[in-house]
């Protein structure tokens, strides 16, 4: 039941950003907070069966920052932002992945983790794959433990999962073919 509440929020919105694309907007999720506070919730009970507890919550600009960071709190850990390239302002690890017209790059500080660290990545969306992975890549960089990652949504027609290491759990609240 808690999921199609969820779903009532997200609106689907036909040829956006172009024709044939049906773009899933969040807006109105993220402008309810008994919303907010149930994604945080429904999140945090889809990772109770990860081999360890969390000890920090990383996750990518910009919306893995508004449901990470709610997730963080939720669960009384950290949260570590994952920024697109040249936003942070000390000595960082990269990682560049493809898009589907391009490249773009992410960064994470070099001291952001360390090796004792359970991170667990949190983003809005699992489509293809490509930013997820690259998370996973930069956490590994730096030196921690990636146990998992959760999504609010997964277009399961994009296939995301295939790119993720198979050794970490990938969870999402709802599913879109």
């Amino acid at each position: 039941m808690s999921v199609q509440i969820l779903q009532s929020l997200i609106q689907s919105v036909p040829n956006f950003p172009k024709p044939g694309i049906l773009f899933r907007d969040i807006t109105p999720l993220l402008a309810d907070p008994k919303g907010l506070r149930l994604t945080a919730k429904l999140m945090a009970d889809r990772i109770e069966n990860l081999p360890h507890r969390p000890t920090l919550i990383a996750g990518p600009e910009s919306r893995g920052f508004i449901f990470g960071v709610g997730l963080a709190k939720y669960l009384s850990i950290g949260f570590i932002p994952i920024r697109k390239q040249g936003k942070l302002p000390r000595a960082v690890y990269k990682c560049q992945y493809e898009l589907e017209y391009g490249f773009d790059t992410l960064e994470v500080h070099q001291d952001a983790f360390n090796k004792e660290d359970q991170v667990l990545l949190v983003d809005d969306l699992l489509a293809t794959g490509g930013t997820a992975s690259a998370c996973v890549e930069l956490v590994n960089k730096a030196g921690a433990n990636v146990l998992g990652s959760i999504f609010v949504i997964e277009l399961l027609g994009l296939n995301g999962r295939a790119k993720m290491p198979k050794d970490i759990a990938v969870e999402s609240l709802i599913q879109y073919d």
